[in-house]
């Protein structure tokens, strides 16, 4: 299977997953483009589905699902299967609560596709108001191999490296994320994120010694997380 990349919406990031002669859709807010793009490689449009339901994911569902027949999968019918299939090859559906209560990733053979879970730098924000359930969503991810491959939902690579360079200004991986940087193509690994991304070293020394410096709660791996939120998301 093959990943598809797709910006819309400025920041906004959809995909296709393609085999041979079918593809899904996640998140497919470009519409045209990923019109073109199957009609190109004679590829036929099977399934449309989402990570998460908020409006800027699921804009281009029905224009999708109306001009090539596919079906839509609702996240609820991802859940209860927990796995999508394309000619013979399964796409695991995890159920990643954190972001929203519905947010999902699809992961398949070193891919990971994120959605609003978890950007390059940076958690999404938790508007659940859940973070205990945001924290064993980011406790799974983290046992997935170095080598997986990070597809976030949106590019918000400059932004947050930003941020994150004025809490750590010393973390060499900050230079390293921006120079391997492509708009054309925002991934990141999780190896890379194991030392850029502060919500993923909540037992570092570094991390822990940066919440004491500035007076947060750090005792318990809960508490750190949820300071390092309160850090990283002000």
């Amino acid at each position: 299977m093959n990943l598809c990349q797709f910006r819309y919406s400025d920041d906004n990031l959809g995909y296709l997953i393609a085999g041979t002669r079918h593809a899904i859709a996640i998140d497919g807010g470009a519409v045209q483009e990923m019109l073109a793009f199957l009609d190109t490689h004679g590829l036929t449009l099977t399934a449309v589905t989402n990570t998460h339901t908020h409006p800027d994911h699921t804009s281009g569902n029905s224009a999708l699902v109306q001009a090539t027949g596919a079906a839509l999968v609702e996240i609820p019918q991802l859940l209860q299967t927990g796995r999508l299939e394309l000619e013979g090859a399964t796409i695991e559906v995890h159920h990643t609560p954190g972001h929203s209560a519905d947010s999902v990733v699809f992961h398949f053979d070193d891919v990971l596709i994120a959605g609003d879970t978890l950007f390059i730098g940076k958690p999404g924000r938790c508007f659940t108001g859940d973070p205990a359930s945001f924290l064993k969503t980011i406790q799974w991810i983290l046992t997935l191999p170095d080598n997986t491959r990070v597809y976030p939902g949106h590019d918000y690579v400059h932004e947050y490296v930003s941020d994150l360079a004025a809490i750590e200004p010393n973390n060499p991986e900050i230079a390293r994320c921006l120079a391997a940087y492509d708009p054309g193509h925002v991934v990141s690994f999780l190896a890379r994120e194991r030392r850029l991304n502060p919500a993923l070293r909540l037992n570092d020394p570094v991390v822990i010694d940066l919440l004491k410096a500035r007076g947060l709660a750090h005792a318990t791996e809960q508490e750190r997380w949820i300071s390092v939120l309160s850090l990283i998301h002000k």
